[in-house]
């Protein structure tokens, strides 16, 4: 059933190839209509819908975060409904919308546990950002490139591992050189439409090129966790780069310089940056002791970092990662807002209903001002978030 039509107006629409004035969008848990402000007084009863004013801000599509563990004190490897339902109304703080649950390197029971209850949440139909589904990160992680995993639960790739949670997998981070005869890649690609995504990774260059000709078709967390780029042994960074598959980019100025960001859009072009948060249990808390898959975390200065000072994932908001990359780079407002809505949901094929403002599709929408500070998000018609 439809929900009762609202409209906002007075706003900046950003869409995926331009940014459009004296407009009004009506909508329920869809996108009706999309038109001059003039024509809705004379088309719609203004009486019996919902007005919402953006007061001269943008009006954005709202941000899919496809690789994220936890905010607001929670964490999905807490296996419970009530900590994936802390994650999704918090990350609507940062424009967030929609978002894959991103899970720890653990045993198979703690594992298992995560990914029952993102089924049972995603059943449920949680009101905040809509949960899509799981990133699997690990356990088919390489021990030398591991992070903040722990080595002792690292697993070679086993489909039988997953093949349970394929309706709820969306995205597996693979080190391709623990795949013998790249077996569980070609088993996955024949048995689902589950991302492989390359990463955590001590694999040569040689050997990255062919896992994606085998079918890896993105890149977890470009550079971090992955052996380096060297001019007489490019590694699998190189590999991504020269490969037409997607990468995430964790833009947060600590796990990759910001030199970086415009370097990459030049080399690989403005759709397949993928801007993730991969933040932990802290973002949007207090700076101090916290914990991510077991291990002690200290966040200081916006920096999530082990006892050893290894960085253990981020305290990043989504709206914070695209003001950084306009920051830094010379993309248009609608084109950074373009590597967090309408290129992850390419990625997990679900363009055809996120991903950009426009007729027919799920009205996620954000308003923000011209610093990216949201003051309104709203998920498949819901206002999930107000300032």
């Amino acid at each position: 059933m439809n929900k009762e039509i609202s409209c906002i107006t007075g706003g900046r629409i950003i869409l995926e190839n331009e940014i459009i004035d004296n407009k009004a969008i009506v909508f329920d848990n869809k996108i009706i209509d999309i038109l001059d402000k003039d024509i809705f007084k004379q088309k719609y009863d203004s009486k019996k819908i919902a007005l919402i004013e953006a007061e001269g801000k943008y009006i954005s599509p709202g941000f899919i975060d496809v690789h994220i563990h936890g905010c607001g004190g929670s964490d999905v490897m807490d296996a419970d409904i009530s900590a994936l339902k802390t994650i999704s109304y918090t990350m609507a703080k940062g424009g967030t919308t929609s978002f894959l649950a991103a899970t720890m390197t653990k045993d198979k029971e703690n594992i298992y546990k995560a990914l029952n209850s993102v089924r049972d949440a995603m059943k449920e139909n949680v009101k905040g950002a809509r949960i899509l589904g799981v990133y699997l990160e690990g356990p088919f992680l390489s021990a030398d490139y591991t992070g903040v995993h722990k080595k002792e639960y690292i697993l070679k790739p086993d489909f039988e591992f997953i093949k349970c949670f394929l309706d709820v997998i969306k995205i597996i981070t693979i080190a391709p050189e623990e795949d013998a005869g790249f077996e569980f890649i070609k088993q996955v690609k024949k048995s689902s439409d589950v991302i492989l995504s390359i990463g955590h990774t001590n694999a040569d260059y040689e050997t990255a090129v062919k896992s994606i000709k085998a079918g890896v078709s993105g890149a977890t967390h470009i550079f971090n966790a992955m052996r380096g780029l060297h001019h007489r042994e490019p590694g699998p960074a190189a590999a991504i780069l020269n490969a037409g598959i997607s990468y995430e980019l964790i833009a947060d100025t600590v796990h990759v310089h910001p030199v970086f960001f415009q370097m990459l859009l030049d080399y690989k072009g403005k759709d397949k940056m993928i801007l993730v948060t991969d933040s932990n249990r802290a973002a949007y808390m207090e700076e101090g002791i916290w914990e991510l898959g077991g291990r002690k975390v200290i966040v200081k200065n916006n920096c999530a970092r082990t006892e050893d000072e290894s960085l253990a994932g981020s305290v990043l908001a989504m709206n914070k990662a695209v003001s950084n990359i306009l920051e830094h780079t010379d993309l248009k407002i609608n084109e950074a807002v373009n590597l967090a809505s309408i290129n992850p949901a390419r990625l997990i094929g679900i363009d055809k209903t996120k991903g950009s403002i426009a007729t027919g599709k799920d009205a996620d929408m954000i308003v923000f001002d011209d610093k990216l500070n949201v003051s309104l998000s709203i998920s498949e018609g819901d206002i999930i978030y107000k300032a």
